[in-house]
């Protein structure tokens, strides 16, 4: 039976694939600079006899194919770049690389992929069509390694029918993973405002432009767009996180400069949403006496897992886990590239728990603290090799 030699070579694996991610955990890189992590996975999958090419400067595209008949593939995506974030763990496999840090989890993916690799590559006689391993760089960094490799053709040549990727979820308990058909996480724009006026002496207002007044009344006005333009039924998350006017108590500066983000899940409201952002703001520094700059370095695409697809990954979850193991998501208006794949092709990105109190691993991912229970490796890699051999039909 194939769900029992995959949870055999899962448990074979296991010890190994906990040393993979505490050796790239150890040695973090930041997004497009993953050289030696990209090195790394070469040389695994060379060790395994797994045919590859190189993609995205960093990425590494594994093919694996089995030996009975069938035309169908399954891409399975992990990224691999690290935050710069400096670790706070006093863990012995803790970051070796000052102000960088695997905060996110992407160690996990990796060498669960790795994991999933070579269960996948033992059973070649068990199984038939394709399975691509998409090794991605830079998740955390517009414009994304996913957009980019999709640019460069990973999702050609085969041309996968369906694709599948799974994140860290510290707030699930280690041994269940969740799952979420359709809209599931939001598209994601950086902004970057910059409101200008004219600046002097903090005790003679009257002969300035005061942009820091301009600046706090967009920042306030632009809630607006969320609260009475957008549907009430769309989630929509505008947030500003750095402001920076350079001043004194005494001095109004010249500019202040607004950064912030702005998250939807849907694309036609996004789009007017960037255009009554622009307007207003420009049309409110104009109208106190200055101007502003409204430049939207747009992000990535809303996250939505095929319907269809996800709801057979999720039974083949609860046949490998236990329908207990298996767990509803909500919307989540965090942005994730994988975003990009899910506008392409048939998607399902699911969530692994890694969760346990009693090993301190519930902090949130993007922050100093974050670690994982890696007893979530025990099922990590095999239950993603299982959701790929059943949906070829295996």
């Amino acid at each position: 039976m194939i769900k029992n030699k995959i949870k055999d070579l899962a448990d074979d694996i296991f010890n190994d694939v906990v040393g993979y991610r505490q050796h790239i955990h150890a040695n973090p890189e930041l997004s497009f600079k993953e050289f030696q992590t990209s090195l790394f996975v070469k040389d695994k999958l060379t060790k395994w006899g797994i045919e590859f090419t190189d993609c995205a400067n960093t990425g590494v595209v594994g093919l694996i194919k089995g030996n009975q008949p069938s035309d169908r593939v399954i891409a399975l995506r992990a990224d691999m770049d690290a935050l710069p974030i400096h670790e706070a763990n006093d863990k012995p496999y803790r970051s070796k690389n000052h102000g960088v840090m695997h905060a996110c989890g992407h160690d996990v993916h990796t060498s669960s992929l790795l994991g999933t690799a070579f269960i996948l590559n033992q059973l070649k006689d068990d199984f038939g069509g394709t399975i691509k391993l998409i090794f991605q760089p830079a998740e955390e960094l517009l414009p994304g390694g996913a957009s980019i490799m999709i640019k460069e053709g990973v999702l050609e040549n085969p041309k996968p029918d369906y694709i599948v990727g799974q994140h860290v979820m510290p707030l699930i308990e280690t041994g269940k993973v969740g799952f979420r058909s359709g809209i599931y996480m939001a598209s994601t724009d950086e902004l970057y405002v910059t409101v200008t006026g004219k600046g002097g002496h903090g005790a003679q207002p009257h002969q300035n432009i005061d942009p820091v007044l301009i600046a706090s009344h967009i920042i306030v006005a632009l809630q607006q767009i969320v609260s009475r333009n957008a549907d009430p039924r769309l989630p929509s998350v505008l947030s500003f996180g750095k402001v920076t006017a350079n001043g004194a108590t005494n001095i109004i500066p010249n500019e202040v400069k607004i950064e912030g983000t702005f998250r939807t899940l849907d694309e036609d409201w996004r789009a007017e949403a960037h255009k009554r952002m622009k307007k207003m703001a420009e049309g409110m520094a104009e109208s106190m006496g200055g101007s502003c700059d409204f430049d939207i370095h747009k992000g990535y695409p809303f996250l939505v897992n095929e319907e269809k697809l996800t709801a057979n990954a999720r039974s083949f979850a609860e046949d490998f886990l236990g329908k207990e193991n298996v767990v509803d998501l909500d919307i989540w208006m965090a942005a994730e590239d994988f975003s990009f794949y899910s506008q392409v092709t048939d998607a399902c990105f699911y969530r692994l728990g890694t969760g346990n109190a009693a090993k301190d691993t519930q902090y949130s991912v993007h922050t100093p603290r974050f670690d994982v229970d890696e007893d979530a490796l025990k099922i990590s890699t095999g239950l993603m090799a299982y959701i790929a051999l059943k949906q070829l039909g295996n």
